[in-house]
């Protein structure tokens, strides 16, 4: 019933926000607990939101229908929104947010972590532009478009949606390129 409202780790509003669900978005209610509810998104990712937040009403078409187009392109929407942790609009955004609404806005549902997008895609050796450059030291913690020569564009953490070389912080803890 809102244009974006926070979910949390926990049915407290100073916990953890894990992602944002937007207006219209189908969301599957499993507990209610004293003004929250447990609840699942379409894209299957779980949390507690404030039930003040939630609408009955069917939300109508959420999802744009499948369409040709460019992700880098659609990311290139968000270049210099602030960095949010679990963000997903406008007002905010985190690495793997820009990646799943990139593709959602063509239509495509791609998984909401930077870990389970690089495990839901192909790994390559050689990537192409569009490609997912993914980082982390144990696991995956970070992901990017890779733009080639490179470039990547990204959430920054601590600092907002930018194109750029790759930062050797970054390339040191590079896991490798998957392609979705």
């Amino acid at each position: 019933s809102v244009e974006v409202a926070p979910l949390h780790a926990e049915p407290d509003a100073s916990s953890e926000q894990v992602t944002q669900p937007l207006r219209g978005e189908p969301l599957t209610v499993t507990e209610r607990h004293y003004g929250w509810a447990r609840v699942t998104t379409a894209y299957g990712y779980p949390g507690w939101i404030d039930v003040s937040a939630i609408s009955e009403e069917p939300g109508g078409d959420w999802l744009p229908p499948v369409h040709e187009g460019d992700p880098v392109e659609e990311a290139r929407a968000y270049l210099g929104t602030p960095y949010l942790w679990g963000g997903m609009s406008e007002r905010g955004i985190d690495c793997s947010g820009l990646i799943h609404m990139a593709w959602r806005r063509l239509g495509r549902i791609v998984p909401r972590d930077a870990v389970q997008q690089a495990d839901g895609a192909q790994k390559v050796d050689e990537p192409r532009y569009g490609d997912l450059a993914v980082y982390g030291r144990e696991s995956v913690t970070h992901v990017a478009f890779w733009l080639g020569d490179g470039r990547i564009l990204h959430a920054a953490g601590s600092r907002e949606v930018v194109e750029e070389e790759e930062p050797e912080a970054l390339r040191e803890i590079r896991r490798g390129f998957v392609r979705i």
